[in-house]
């Protein structure tokens, strides 16, 4: 079970949109935000940009920076080979042309930038306080972040660039190990405000909480956000569904205190 504050505010339905994959990958926004955001800064990239790619669909002024240091050449090397060996064994093309498009993807003005996000600044290390640094203050930005477990070393340094953030999605792992901190982060960030989570289905369930927690925050500033906390079941019917398809969706339940 988990915290109260880790139930949203309430958001009518119709205010909230899915993007990117009906599974994995997808993540629910707030409608208005389509039209506003002028870039979405990406910690955490993986082989999955489903979700900037259908935003960027239906705002095509937006552009995407994400920043993963582990998909460099020894990465799109591994995946391929793999990708030619399925091919080969069960005759069935999977994902084998992937690579060309993160090229076409990442190409001006979009970027991928080969660097960790943590708190030091150097040739391998960037700091989330120096990407904000730069950001200009007409820009509305949705920050995405799913960093297995490094999201923790950072939520100081997003708490302290909330005002500057439009949208904030964010994936936390080892949930239950981290229960305290996630609930703190909920509480201490005035400006942004929790309007949907769903549990990722790939993690495991502890001591009846979920091990993975995807959520999304946006500015008050930026959005009427009423005190009422939502009346919805988790996961929303018609928004939400199993990351894992083969897998029943795991339902929430919060303390009434």
């Amino acid at each position: 079970m988990l915290p109260n504050n880790f139930l949203p505010y309430l958001v009518k339905k119709e205010n909230l949109i899915r993007l990117g994959p009906k599974y994995d990958g997808g993540y629910i926004v707030h409608k208005k935000t389509l039209s506003k955001i002028t870039k979405i800064i990406t910690f955490g990239l993986n082989d999955d940009w489903n979700f900037e790619k259908d935003f960027l669909k239906k705002n095509q002024l937006c552009k995407v920076v994400a920043y993963d240091h582990t998909i460099d050449h020894k990465f799109w090397m591994k995946y391929n080979l793999n990708n030619i060996i399925n091919f080969f064994l069960i005759r069935k093309i999977i994902n084998m042309f992937k690579y060309i498009d993160y090229l076409i993807f990442f190409s001006f003005p979009n970027q991928h930038i080969l660097k960790k996000i943590g708190i030091r600044n150097d040739h391998k290390e960037i700091s989330v306080t120096k990407i904000f640094n730069k950001i200009k203050k007409n820009e509305k930005i949705i920050l995405k972040i799913d960093i297995e477990g490094d999201e923790y070393k950072i939520l100081r340094q997003v708490s302290n660039i909330q005002t500057l953030i439009d949208h904030l999605i964010i994936e936390f792992h080892n949930v239950g190990k981290n229960i305290s901190k996630v609930k703190s982060f909920i509480k201490k960030n005035n400006f942004l405000k929790l309007i949907h989570i769903h549990a990722n289905n790939f993690g495991l369930i502890k001591n009846k909480i979920p091990d993975v927690l995807e959520m999304t925050f946006v500015n008050k500033k930026n959005y009427k956000i009423k005190n009422n906390k939502s009346i919805y079941k988790y996961p929303i019917r018609g928004l939400d569904y199993p990351n894992h398809s083969k897998k029943d969706d795991i339902f929430l339940n919060f303390n009434e205190k």
